[in-house]
């Protein structure tokens, strides 16, 4: 009886028998097929209870049964580019009980994370970093470190990264055994972008079962046995045609591919022998097909890239309902409204069109609109290039992403003076995407930038004010930041009023002490004086607005006629509350006895929770702001709810 015909067990679902990779090598190859089956069920049904990232998980089910079937981890490191494909993967890996615990306070993550199991050799949670650390790995083993292959996961959109090429070249130059499974879906979150994705298209056409510039070369020992008499006759075919390598064989890999990644008896025989005869660095070219095998994830525009809890039979989504816009939007038809009054403005996103709403400002100005790929750093210089040539840029990155581009920051934008308008979505405390997605730097990192107007919208209202500032704006750089989700309901502008750069607001007088808030903080300060009010605690309240520069007048008024000054903000140390001390150290306040306070966000990486929860952890919420004005008073703190 052949390995394929063994008898499976009917009554045992079979991946009740699976709890480890382990127990997979025992399984034929007809048993792996069922398993998979039941991997998506599975996926699905878990999904459907959590909510978060479907359609890439659904792409890589029998990827992640092959994968786990031939190589042995974790003593073999597999690491997951980005991580948001990873679900099926953590059901094979020992987290199947935990499952329905995706994203929530205490339970599993949205990614890969190195805490939570051994077969997480790698965090991830942006794009791009799998193959760097894979060919890490692979140097320490062969120095003396953990044994065993390096595996990288990483998809067509990824590769759009430059960094994705900067590993590749080396791995190519050291030329160790190394795997990389390009996964290529034909989309990252939006539909890819760029030449190279064009290349994969034309190499998927042109090559379904193998690489014929490869076979043209004799590298026909890499593919399985029915595969190399196909070879042959392609090699046959190519003589006398002048014909280069493959863009990966010129980075110094053996390619592999194009191959079916939803067709174990494709799959397998690839990966066996690859694993048994590979050498040197080895890319395997997989065709995978995002939310595979669940129709309303097939048929939705981001393949349910990203998804709310829903009911299986129907794919609907249970998303709560709010009266107010979500900022994302508000961000987008402000931006819409200031660009029907000014050709100039145009619009970068790095692969996020629909995330940070410019998809809405591409239908309305399609040639104005630009999506780069996840290339954050060319984004950011494009950006200055295109205000370098008299255009007014809008460049919208999400805060954890705006890190990736930096040095492009400093070096390109703010060194020169370019006027390119930064709309950073995501500020603060995300909630289930936990501390890889968490805006927590960003005040810090660009209020220290010389020449850099820095803003946090309070509200909704204020965001649309902050567009058209930020639009009208033109003798320098200038950011805006603003939080996930909706807004608090306020009553929105016809539109958006240019700011006085640098000026701040006074929203309510008190007496003994001064709260001063930078960004969506503001909601809960208000609720927190009004605890205190009931209290005999009478607060003044007020909005920055601005972190750079600072409200001067503002700022030294509240401290020299109040007792105490505390500042609120979403970010971490080094930020707003950081220039405040600064400036009162220099005025020399602090000399006079003010008591000042700086409500920021812990020096610590906050897990994934509700962000309510997360704001508590951070003692940001309005008890914690209320019990840090009675504490910095002198008042017992008594009686204040949890």
């Amino acid at each position: 009886m052949t390995e394929d015909l063994k008898p499976a067990h009917p009554k045992t679902p079979m991946l009740d028998r699976v709890t480890l990779p382990s127990d997979m090598k025992a399984l034929s190859d007809r048993e792996l097929r069922q398993l998979a089956d039941e991997l998506r069920a599975e996926t699905i049904s878990a999904v459907s209870v959590t909510g978060g990232h479907l359609g890439a998980g659904l792409g890589v089910v029998e990827l992640t049964v092959a994968i786990h079937a031939v190589f042995d981890t974790p003593r073999d490191k597999l690491i997951w580019d980005v991580g948001h494909q990873c679900y099926p993967h953590k059901i094979l890996t020992g987290r199947r009980d935990r499952i329905r615990t995706l994203r929530t306070e205490g339970g599993l993550s949205g990614f890969t994370k190195r805490s939570e199991s051994p077969y997480d050799p790698f965090g991830a949670a942006h794009s791009s970093t799998s193959i760097s650390a894979a060919l890490g790995f692979k140097a320490a083993a062969d120095l003396g470190g953990d044994p065993g292959d390096a595996i990288a996961v990483i998809g067509d959109g990824s590769m759009s990264a430059g960094m994705a090429f900067e590993a590749m070249n080396n791995a190519g130059h050291l030329g160790k055994r190394l795997f990389v499974i390009l996964n290529d879906n034909e989309m990252s979150i939006a539909p890819p972008v760029g030449a190279l994705s064009s290349y994969l298209s034309r190499l998927y056409a042109e090559a379904p079962l193998q690489d014929l510039k490869q076979a043209a070369k004799g590298m026909v020992s890499l593919l399985p046995g029915p595969f190399q008499e196909g070879a042959r006759r392609a090699k046959e075919m190519l003589k006398g045609m002048t014909v280069g390598g493959t863009l990966f064989e010129e980075l110094g890999f053996s390619y592999v591919g194009p191959v079916d990644g939803h067709d174990l008896d494709q799959l397998l025989p690839v990966l066996r022998t690859a694993h048994a005869r590979a050498t040197g660095p080895t890319l395997i070219h997989v065709i995978t097909k995002k939310g595979k095998g669940y129709a309303p994830a097939e048929a939705a525009m981001d393949k349910g890239h990203a998804t709310a809890k829903f009911d299986v039979l129907t794919g609907v989504q249970q998303k709560a309902k709010s009266n107010a816009p979500s900022y994302t939007k508000v961000f987008a038809q402000s931006l819409i409204d200031e660009a029907s009054r000014d050709d100039k403005i145009v619009a970068v996103t790095a692969a996020m069109p629909d995330g940070t709403g410019l998809n809405l400002f591409a239908e309305r100005f399609p040639r104005r609109c630009f999506d780069v790929g996840i290339a954050e750093q060319h984004a950011v210089t494009f950006s200055a290039g295109l205000a370098a040539g008299g255009l007014k840029p809008f460049c919208a990155i999400y805060s954890t992403f705006l890190q990736r581009g930096y040095d492009q920051v400093v070096h390109d934008v703010a060194i020169q003076r370019l006027p390119v308008r930064f709309a950073i979505d995501r500020a603060g405390l995300v909630g289930a995407d936990g501390a890889t997605h968490a805006g927590s730097f960003d005040v810090a990192f660009m209020a220290n930038l010389p020449g850099m107007v820095v803003m946090a919208a309070a509200d909704e209202a204020e965001l649309v004010h902050m567009v058209a500032t930020a639009a009208a704006y033109d003798e320098g750089p200038s950011a805006f930041r603003y939080p996930r989700g909706d807004g608090i309901g306020v009553e929105m502008p016809e539109r958006g009023c240019v700011l006085e750069i640098g000026k701040g607001r006074l929203m309510r007088e008190g007496g003994r002490v001064a709260i001063l808030s930078f960004g969506t903080r503001l909601g809960e300060v208000l609720v927190a004086s009004e605890a205190l009010a009931a209290r005999g605690v009478k607060c003044t309240v007020a909005d920055a607005r601005f972190a750079k520069p600072l409200d001067r007048d503002l700022i030294l008024q509240l401290a020299r006629h109040h007792e105490a000054l505390i500042t609120v903000e979403e970010g971490a140390v080094g930020g707003f509350g950081s220039h405040v001390a600064q400036l009162l150290a220099d005025e020399g306040v602090f000399d006079h006895g003010l008591k000042y306070r700086s409500m920021v966000l812990p020096d610590t990486f906050i897990d994934q929770a509700s962000p309510e929860a997360m704001y508590a952890v951070a003692g940001m919420n309005a008890p914690q702001i209320e019990a840090k004005v009675l504490e910095t008073l002198g008042i017992a703190v008594v009686g204040l709810r949890a």
